[in-house]
């Protein structure tokens, strides 16, 4: 091999090895079951119940100036018996791009005005299984997505949108979610609308020491039922070196065209952190709904429950 090929070969190696240095995959993911004693309408079992589990591969690559590309792919699971827990890549299919700009985000992927609300208090189960939010009105459309993602437009505030072609589905769906903190405060706001359906909530967080304090309202019109109904819910944590105490309580009220038709809901939990990503955690929860309600049953739940963070 001559001087010059010799040469350009390792130029091209060292190049190639560069980019390849610029681009990173990770692979995540959560595995989360409770052995539960549940009461549903009055009919008692015991069940493994799976938490929202899931298997994820996230990525980015360098492009220079400024931009990223990058992707995420999340398959939800139930580990309980090793079957998926929906379409496999249902959770979440995106692939984006960053930059000075802001983001831009296309494919499927949950809705951020629930992220700005209703998810950001969930502290003891992160809004997963039998102990998730029963009341919470989600009103968008996750999949055939386009968002916009604001940079930081003022210290702590950012901005998203979201449109969901309508494609073969019966509507098209719309979104918006804004985000603030401001030390220890934090604030947040979403809105949705699909067809007639529409939410919107604003939701509140304090820090105060050991306290963990938070809460939401929402506004829907005809999610569950026909009508318009308000929504709240409150939460609080106390942490105390390895444990975690949670409580928190929501009520949806009376839709306007339908009697008969609230609900209350409260959880009891108590988490214990085995290290950075193991936790035990036992709760108890339940649903008392009225007669005509169509979007929550009465349920309660005894659990103890391993969620494992990889």
């Amino acid at each position: 091999m001559n001087k010059a090929v010799f040469f350009a070969a390792a130029a091209a190696t060292l190049v190639a090895g560069q980019a390849f240095a610029q681009s990173s995959v990770d692979i995540y993911g959560r595995l989360n079951l409770s052995v539960e004693r549940q009461n549903a309408n009055g009919i008692k079992s015991t069940q493994l119940a799976n938490n929202s589990s899931r298997l994820g591969f996230r990525g980015t690559e360098t492009l220079g100036g400024g931009l990223k590309a990058g992707f995420v792919l999340e398959h939800g699971l139930d580990p309980s018996n090793g079957t998926a827990a929906s379409a496999f890549w249902g959770r979440q299919s995106e692939v984006n791009l960053s930059g000075a700009f802001g983001t831009v985000r296309l494919g499927n992927f949950t809705s951020e005005a629930y992220f700005a609300t209703a998810d950001y208090i969930s502290m003891h189960n992160h809004d997963t299984g039998p102990s998730s939010d029963a009341l919470y009105a989600y009103a968008g459309r996750n999949t055939n997505k386009i968002a916009y993602r604001t940079p930081e437009l003022t210290k702590g505030l950012t901005l998203e949108g979201a449109y969901s072609l309508k494609e073969t589905a019966a509507t098209k769906s719309y979104e918006l979610a804004a985000n603030y903190s401001m030390g220890k405060l934090a604030l947040g706001a979403g809105y949705e609308k699909a067809g007639n359906a529409n939410q919107y909530a604003v939701r509140a967080f304090y820090e105060l020491g050991a306290f963990l304090l938070g809460g939401y309202v929402q506004r829907d019109e005809n999610v569950y039922a026909s009508g318009d109904r308000t929504t709240y819910r409150l939460a609080g944590a106390y942490m105390m070196g390895k444990s975690e105490f949670h409580l928190n309580y929501g009520r949806a009220g009376d839709y306007s065209n339908v009697a008969n038709s609230s609900a209350n809901q409260y959880t009891l939990a108590y988490n214990y952190n085995l290290s950075k990503r193991t936790k035990a955690y036992t709760y108890y929860t339940k649903v008392n709904a009225s007669a005509a309600t169509g979007y929550a049953a009465d349920f309660s739940s005894v659990a103890l429950g391993l969620r494992h963070n990889f």
